[in-house]
């Protein structure tokens, strides 16, 4: 195809033919006949017939333009006909602009004094002379003929087409405006979409145009059968294939979803709609009522016999049968989709939180209605709590508990524990739940007085602020819920989107995705604390808890600091858990084992979930026992009477009695090795592993050790566990060893005061390296042969000021 300006290719006509496009359906059975008899006496002129192709030349929709003008009125007298030679012409320069309704110009004068409707324009045609090299468009209209004269032949092809395209735009619009017979009416539909088809012009509203005439038709004739609807719906179908439909369009298309769910229509029609719209669409906030129709066609097919089954069919057919999906806007929509959906199914109630009682009011028992602005949908009745039993409970929370008359505790976790006669704690009962009655919503609350609260923060309530919904359900280890029954309509909504949800978590290659997008948790506050969403969410999040790509389950935690993310909402006392923390045990063991920022992780576990932690290591999960040791170990907790604590619940299972011993001698032989003395440099001979160095290391003093080569020896990132317990060590040679990125994150977070790094042919990656940014000591790094980046490295040079000697050659930063 030539989209070129100049005139010519080989389709163009001879300079002295002159043609007319002929329609290629009726307007409402009417043919647009030339006007034949029309001469300029101007010498002679052929004509030929020329049929639009849409394998022809392509063109550009004009929408304004310069061109030359000229007015012949039809000769009457031998007098005038002289004056209207070609000779005697005036030609007028205009700057023409083709509106919906005609042709005018930016200098209302001379010829173009008044704009010239389209329905004027009897007939076009193309027109040029033998003896002149004038490329002209003729416009017939009563009484004469206006000359439209181009620079080139591609240009007056160009204002041919436009023009007749807009002529025939204006005569559609205003036949189908006041439709008198459907059967007619739906044969000028296809005529429309037909030509739509078949115009060389090549414009986004070639297409769109015909889609907006007919929405507006649909829109004013709202009384249409259902045959008629599947009928026009049919004949517009090709134009769809490659183009939105236009809001009103949208509209129509939700109500045949609701009303004809099993309709064949949905299937034929709107599923490549529906498709092209998932792959294409860039942002449903500019076109909201394309994303409401992609929520109605999935409803729809919800309908079907097949159930779910089908949109798991449609949810495959839009991932495609590789391991990867073609279309990277595929999820992002599809989501968007979802968390409009399920956003649509709390409405109600969220619009009705400006009348009805606050987050802070329903916390405090709602005691002050009276200073509620009426009306009141929600009615909020509170019986008062019966006492509760006496109960033995061991404080699970880190919060320093007040001084004791128990033995002093020791300085250190590798001192002698003390035992605890405790029972194991048990949670206090918790009072009768309070109901807020509506019209089709159940709320049902079970609260803890404020006081404990107060306790749980470590301090006095936050005053007259607003809380959050999760402060007012987070109350450990009395677990308060709340959960709303919402209309069946709405459920069913709810819980097909939800199921999408959890087949989009399915797919590995959408995983990282739809985890970041999940990541601030974008679900209203009511969804959260829906019992029914928060089961069918925990499917999708024990997916990223079972993913062991960083990128994916590191997702679980905050979105950023002092907001809550699904590690909260799923541990022990969240408004989601229900499993007894199993969850929050499957998601710390993968956090710890892919987190660089160790202490950071476990310095948060131990002011936020202590008390979950040590409950879950009473109950014998392993995992929490680790944490309980690694806080001990690291020195996280420095509350002693927490540290006794921990301890004794380390102490009342078997396996924590074990590990707990274990890290005892562990502590034992660091103090050996931390102790001064020994050399200050050591080699290790060559295919030495990480088992020589533990035994190495574990075989005295090694206290003033400075300088560490373990180049061209067998060790990994396991030895790094080794390395950390070396308080002095200033210069590490890594040089041609398997030591990767998970040894280098652990490194970064102890050897704070590691000087000199030699990383030369190692595997380690951006990932990695990446943590190096935090040991400011550094002075020289070797990254040479590493698959180090180049935008890392300018991160390191940005991060490290004390970086002097850098070797990067044979880097992608070289």
């Amino acid at each position: 195809m030539d989209f070129n300006s100049s005139g010519g290719g080989p389709n163009e006509l001879h300079n002295n033919q002159f043609y007319q496009c002929e329609e290629s359906k009726p307007l409402l059975g009417e043919m647009s006949e030339g006007n034949n008899n029309t001469k300029l006496g101007a010498g002679p002129c052929r004509r030929s017939l020329h049929h639009c192709s849409s394998s022809g030349m392509r063109y550009k929709l004009l929408h304004e333009g310069d061109i030359q003008v000229c007015v012949v009125k039809h000769p009457r007298t031998f007098l005038s006909k002289l004056l209207t030679s070609k000779y005697l012409r005036r030609w007028e320069p205009h700057h023409l602009t083709l509106t919906d309704s005609g042709l005018s110009s930016a200098t209302p004068t001379g010829y173009m004094e008044t704009t010239l409707s389209y329905s004027s324009i009897e007939d076009l045609q193309l027109l040029s002379w033998d003896n002149a090299p004038k490329y002209c468009v003729q416009l017939s209209i009563p009484g004469g003929t206006i000359l439209l004269q181009a620079a080139n032949s591609y240009l007056r092809d160009q204002w041919f087409h436009s023009l007749q395209w807009k002529k025939k735009i204006y005569k559609y619009r205003k036949v189908l405006n006041n439709p008198s017979r459907w059967d007619v009416v739906l044969k000028e539909i296809r005529a429309l979409v037909d030509m739509a088809l078949t115009s060389p012009l090549q414009d986004e509203s070639i297409h769109q145009a015909p889609l907006h005439i007919i929405s507006t038709l649909l829109a004013e004739n709202s009384n249409l059968s259902a045959q008629d609807h599947e009928n026009i719906i049919v004949a517009i179908a090709p134009l769809l294939e490659n183009n939105h439909p236009p809001p009103d369009l949208c509209e129509f298309f939700c109500k045949h979803c609701r009303e004809r769910p099993r309709s064949m229509v949905v299937i034929e029609v709107f599923t490549p709609v529906v498709q092209r719209i998932l792959k294409h669409n860039m942002d449903f906030g500019k076109c909201p009522r394309l994303r409401l129709f992609t929520q109605e066609y999935i409803l729809a097919l919800n309908e079907l016999n097949g159930g779910m089954e089908v949109v798991k069919k449609f949810i495959h057919s839009m991932h495609g049968p590789t391991g990867q999906c073609p279309h990277p806007r595929v999820l992002p929509n599809l989501v968007a989709v979802c968390l409009a959906a399920i956003y649509s199914c709390y409405e109600e109630f969220i619009n009705s939180r400006d009348n009805s009682p606050s987050l802070k009011e329903i916390r405090n028992g709602c005691q002050q209605q009276n200073d509620r602005k009426p009306p009141m949908p929600l009615r909020l009745l509170r019986p008062e709590p019966p006492p509760l039993p006496p109960a033995t409970i061991l404080p699970l929370s880190n919060t320093p508990s007040p001084p004791q008359s128990s033995p002093p505790a020791p300085t250190n976790p590798a001192a002698p524990s003390i035992p605890v006669s405790s029972p194991t704690p048990s949670l206090p009962l918790s009072p009768p739940p309070s109901i807020v009655n509506s019209s089709e919503i159940l709320v049902e609350l079970e609260r803890n007085n404020n006081t404990a609260n107060a306790k749980r923060k470590g301090g006095p309530a936050r005053g007259d602020s607003e809380p959050n919904l999760i402060d007012c359900l987070l109350v450990s280890p009395a677990l308060n819920t709340l959960s709303i029954q919402l209309p069946a309509q709405a459920d069913r909504v709810l819980g097909c989107f939800a199921l999408i949800l959890k087949m989009l978590s399915d797919y590995d290659d959408w995983r990282p995705a739809l985890a970041s997008l999940l990541q601030p948790i974008p679900f209203p506050k009511e969804a959260l604390a829906h019992a029914k969403f928060t089961k069918e969410l925990k499917y999708v999040i024990q997916r990223f808890a079972e993913d062991p790509r960083q990128e994916v389950h590191s997702c679980l935690l905050s979105v950023r600091s002092g907001k809550d993310g699904w590690f909260q909402l799923y541990s022990p006392g969240g408004v989601a858990c229900d499993d007894d923390g199993e969850l929050f045990a499957s998601m710390v063991h993968i956090l710890m084992g892919s987190c660089y920022k160790t202490k950071k992780f476990l310095l948060s576990l131990a002011e936020n979930k202590l008390g979950p932690c040590m409950l879950l290591a009473l109950r014998g999960n392993q995992t929490m026992v680790e944490i309980l040791c690694l806080m001990l170990e690291y020195n996280i907790i420095e509350n002693k009477d927490t540290q006794l604590q921990i301890i004794s619940t380390l102490q009342s299972t078997q396996v924590g009695f074990r590990m707990y011993e274990q890290l005892c001698d562990r502590q034992r032989e660091l103090k050996e090795l931390q102790r001064k003395g020994g050399p200050t440099r050591l080699t290790l001979p060559s295919k030495s592993t990480d088992a020589d160095l533990a035994r190495l290391l574990s075989s005295g003093s090694f206290g003033n050790l400075e300088n560490l080569s373990l180049a061209f020896t067998n060790v990994t990132s396991a030895c790094a566990e080794q390395l950390i317990k070396l308080p002095s060590l200033k210069q590490l040679n890594l040089w041609s060893t398997q030591f990767g990125d998970a040894g280098l994150r652990l490194l970064s977070e102890h050897l704070a005061c590691l000087q000199v790094l030699n990383l030369c042919e190692t595997p380690v990656t951006d990932a990695g390296l990446l943590a190096l940014s935090s040991m400011k000591s550094l002075c020289s790094l070797n990254m040479n042969s590493t698959k180090l980046t180049a935008d890392t490295y300018e991160d390191l040079k940005a991060k490290l000021p004390n970086l002097k000697d850098v070797d990067v050659r044979y880097t992608e930063a070289w």
